[in-house]
């Protein structure tokens, strides 16, 4: 298949009018993918309603179909057409951070959606994007759309339209490339089914931000647990990996450099995660700064590039400094525990 490439400006008025948007969005009607960008990374779109399109996605990224996918919609009001009820706590949240990165699982109405769309599940997650091409496509096809990030599956997401080429050319119908995305990690994802509001995802909506809106909430165990079945995207499968092998490294500095040291004296090409803030004190082939330590939104904003430019480097083996878990730290440490396949080489 042929793969279109739209560029857009997001800032161009009246997007939803504009002909490369309103061609992506007759394609979706017609139930075909198609990728275009969010506040968080690029999604891969497709009508939620219809089987044919989902399978789309699971095909195009080759993901395991009992990983249930997020449904973007443009108005809230779009909730009622597939949603049994809006919680009081949903409703704070709704009101706090859409559009914006928190997605929010619901109750599903039978039958309202694809069941390949939410894997079965009795529950849908949903978010408002706040992105005004995302919107614009969202508007203009009128429909939910079921959109997972816009990568090969267990690969760093696409903060880039080319990450998009890179992974899906041939495999999707368009690109909507609206020039880099702006928070760099996934949304937020949490559970407001149950009477104390669950995160299954940490994002881009941090823990704090939320228990100011709506009080306590907790962090679903599963995180941890990779047995069960994921009731949210990006709780099972390592997700995120570069090709070559990632450690994390819990040690002091000089434990670090010895790890460098070793794996160059066997003759392998050894790439760092880092930050700004230390960017010239290792002696690795490849040394990359992601963001500032003193910013972690930063750290989070250029993550997923940094693991792609690993990529293009050619390393054999990388090792990447920790983050605090707290903030969006725990987003960042998600990711990268995720990237590591939870492999942890501890002082």
């Amino acid at each position: 298949m042929d793969t279109k490439r739209w560029k857009v400006d997001k800032f161009v008025g009246k997007l939803v009018d504009y002909p490369q948007v309103k061609e992506a969005a007759q394609l979706l009607r017609q139930n075909e993918v198609v990728a275009f960008p969010t506040e968080t990374v690029y999604g891969l779109g497709g009508n939620a309603e219809n089987d044919k399109a989902v399978e789309k996605i699971f095909q195009a990224k080759g993901r395991p179909s009992d990983n249930p996918l997020i449904i973007h919609i443009a108005h809230k009001e779009q909730l009622s057409d597939f949603v049994e009820k809006v919680p009081e706590k949903a409703l704070l949240l709704m009101d706090a951070f859409w559009p914006g990165p928190l997605t929010i699982i619901f109750q599903k109405k039978d039958g309202a959606l694809s069941e390949k769309a939410s894997a079965g599940l009795k529950t849908v997650a949903v978010r408002i994007p706040d992105h005004p091409l995302a919107l614009a496509v969202l508007e203009a096809c009128g429909l939910p759309i079921a959109a997972p990030s816009a990568n090969k599956s267990g690969r760093p997401s696409p903060t880039k339209g080319e990450h998009v080429l890179e992974d899906l050319d041939g495999k999707v119908s368009g690109i909507l490339d609206g020039g880099p995305t702006g928070v760099g990690v996934e949304s937020t994802v949490i559970d407001c089914t149950e009477e104390v509001p669950v995160i299954l995802r940490p994002g881009g909506i941090t823990k704090e931000q939320i228990e100011a809106v709506v009080g306590s909430v907790r962090l679903d165990a599963a995180l941890t647990d990779q047995t069960s079945a994921p009731r949210s995207p990006g709780m099972k499968y390592q997700h995120y990996a570069p090709d070559a092998p990632l450690f994390l490294v819990n040690g002091s500095k000089k434990f670090f450099d010895e790890l460098i040291r070793e794996k160059r004296q066997e003759g392998l090409r050894v790439g760092v995660l880092t930050t700004a803030e230390q960017v010239g004190a290792y002696d690795a082939d490849v040394v990359l700064a992601c963001g500032k330590r003193e910013e972690l939104e930063t750290v989070a904003t250029a993550l997923y590039q940094s693991l792609r430019t690993f990529n293009e480097k050619k390393v054999d083996i990388i090792f990447s400094e920790m983050f605090p878990n707290e903030g969006v730290g725990q987003a960042i440490m998600n990711r990268l525990e995720k990237a590591a396949g939870h492999r942890v080489i501890v002082e």
